[in-house]
């Protein structure tokens, strides 16, 4: 008996357990890396002179966030490499997001993407590899899994089956990043239905899952909602964090548009939060000042975008 009750209370304690190593060891990392690539960065740079830039350089130029890879960063092992690996010499964590899912964006403003599921598999895998032993905190392919609705059985599938093998290869080759597998927004998916979604995609493997990447839901919804899918996670015996992007959620969403809205102003600075709290992490994943393919092409700066964005109008 004595035995069955150790048992049955270690059976008690482990959700316990795992939660106090999962929700500390952020607090572990060192602080965010400002990247001095960063379009701002180079914006300013390039025009000292503009009377905006004081407040740019200042306001986003100099904040931490994240660095973008896809199909435009040319050897991704290298490009991958250079950015974890100035970060690490800096002392500090970078961001990375993963952005080259075939059919990405349901061939919407940001199209594109690998040409196929092994192209995918390579890239993705080289990706893990060169960040290798180092920190680094990874979100994986922004909307991919909200917008499985507008694939075939067969396309969602394989699109699931992409996310477990790149769960797979950052577990296996850079077991020092913390990946976050993105589930849109407050307003997209039910909670359970995020759940399940990413639950199907291998979050079992990854740290938790991310929120609000490029959208404008104010912390207010977002940080509930994120709540409600953890707990939905729970009920299937998974105890994750998710982050949420604050980047350009002051004011909120301005109704149902989502494209360069006017009107928006920047959130609160990136930071990782205490231990226990829900998020984790708020972070800075999309640039503001980043077109979102509406004011300029998708992922252009515009420093009109930005300023406006610093005072909310």
């Amino acid at each position: 008996m004595k035995l069955k009750h150790t048992k049955s209370l270690a059976r008690r304690l482990l959700p316990a357990l795992l939660l106090a190593v999962s929700v500390t060891a952020a607090a572990a990392l060192p602080p965010l890396y400002v990247d001095p690539q960063s379009t701002a960065a180079i914006w300013a740079r390039n025009n000292p002179s503009d009377g905006r830039v004081t407040d740019i350089r200042n306001r986003i130029a100099n904040q931490p966030g994240a660095r973008w890879f896809g199909d435009w960063s040319g050897g991704i092992g290298a490009a991958v490499g250079n950015f974890v690996g100035a970060a690490a010499a800096n002392g500090r964590t970078p961001v990375l997001v993963a952005y080259n899912i075939p059919a990405r964006d349901c061939g919407q403003f940001s199209a594109g993407g690998a040409g196929s599921l092994q192209a995918y598999r390579d890239w993705i895998r080289a990706f893990a590899a060169a960040i290798g032993n180092r920190q680094a905190i990874v979100v994986l392919e922004p909307d991919a899994l909200p917008q499985l609705d507008c694939l075939d059985a067969a396309g969602k599938s394989a699109r699931l089956e992409l996310f477990r093998y790149a769960v797979a290869q950052f577990t296996a080759l850079a077991p020092g990043a913390y990946l976050y597998l993105d589930i849109g927004n407050s307003a997209w998916l039910a909670p359970t239905v995020a759940a399940a979604r990413l639950v199907d995609a291998g979050v079992a493997g990854a740290r938790g899952f991310s929120l609000n990447v490029s959208n404008y839901r104010t912390d207010a919804e977002s940080n509930p909602y994120g709540v409600a899918v953890a707990n939905a996670l729970r009920q299937r015996g998974l105890q994750k964090n998710f982050v949420v992007d604050t980047s350009r959620n002051g004011n909120g969403p301005n109704g149902t548009q989502w494209c360069d809205p006017a009107g928006r102003k920047l959130g609160v600075t990136p930071s990782m939060n205490a231990a226990g709290s829900a998020p984790e992490m708020a972070l800075w994943i999309k640039s503001p000042g980043e077109s979102d393919g509406c004011a300029a092409a998708a992922g252009t700066f515009s420093p009109e975008l930005a300023y406006k964005m610093i005072y909310g109008f």
